[in-house]
């Protein structure tokens, strides 16, 4: 069973999420770019992160072969058609090749993998190489969600204390929420895809549980009283709609935000921000359970 690795959020906005991201108490970061045309800025938890996606160079965005699934092409075409808001979900693996294969015999539509490298500035101001296989898996319901497992080539250089340590307390991922008109529908290629444990609560939503986190498929009605914020539109079918960061102290998180004069609303498990401030995703708090 694996963890939850990152989500990927992508935002029309860049510099001005990462201003309010700092406002609300987290440690960004510095901005780097991609080969092929994408731009990010990070928040690092324990052993899960929050990747804020630009397109800064659209002229980059690569041609695909047979086989290939588009990582700029998909956020690129993400950006265009919804805006803003999250446009993958990222588990962890030691071998992205051997998830791929196992995609194939599981039968998921699955693709090549793709090996990628980038710049990444230390706490220092060192700029070091770091390196990422990734391997694929999308739905055909699904066109606005897609999924991969992300192997670290280089961890020493990406996972640094520095960047782990937020005013507001932050410190792990709690779960990603996804919704459907149908959530049990969707049970089994989670399953699939995960390999974790699955909940099924007496409303039929669903809750995948990994080593790091829970991917909650919830109903549009679901979403809304646990978040607190009304659910994205499902013209396209299920979306991942927001995620909720454990914190060591919600008092001290809430300040971080009335000093920010950003406003949020009250959940059963704690606090969320709406997409006006979150770039198009709910992004919801709760103390360590």
């Amino acid at each position: 069973m694996a963890g939850l690795d990152h989500v990927v959020h992508c935002t029309g906005n860049f510099e001005g999420l990462r201003t309010t991201m700092a406002q609300i108490g987290f440690t960004l970061t510095p901005p780097a770019e991609h080969t092929f045309g994408t731009g990010n800025s990070l928040v690092q938890l324990d052993g899960f992160f929050l990747e804020f996606l630009h397109l800064p160079n659209p002229h980059l965005l690569p041609q695909l072969a047979d086989g290939e699934f588009g990582f700029a092409a998909h956020n690129a075409d993400y950006l265009q058609d919804s805006g803003e808001g999250i446009s993958m979900l990222v588990f962890e693996t030691a071998d992205a090749a051997a998830e791929q294969a196992r995609f194939e015999q599981e039968g998921l539509d699955t693709y090549k993998t793709f090996d990628f490298s980038r710049l990444a500035k230390q706490p220092d101001g060192e700029e070091v190489t770091v390196g990422f296989s990734l391997a694929f898996a999308t739905h055909a319901d699904m066109p606005k969600a897609a999924f991969f497992y992300c192997q670290q080539h280089a961890p020493q250089y990406f996972w640094k204390p520095e960047y782990q340590r937020h005013a507001n307390t932050a410190t792990a991922i709690g779960e990603v929420a996804m919704v459907a008109s149908e959530p049990l529908h969707y049970a089994g290629f989670l399953e699939k895809l995960s390999q974790g444990e699955t909940v099924v609560s007496a409303d039929n939503m669903v809750r995948i549980r990994t080593q790091r986190g829970d991917v909650a498929m919830y109903t549009p009605a679901a979403f809304e009283a646990a978040y607190g914020f009304a659910a994205p539109s499902l013209t396209d079918g299920p979306v991942l709609a927001g995620y909720r960061i454990e914190v060591e102290n919600r008092e001290v998180a809430l300040n971080q935000l009335d000093a920010a004069h950003v406003a949020w609303r009250d959940t059963p498990s704690g606090h969320a921000i709406g997409p006006d401030v979150a770039s198009g995703a709910v992004m919801a708090f709760s103390e360590v359970f």
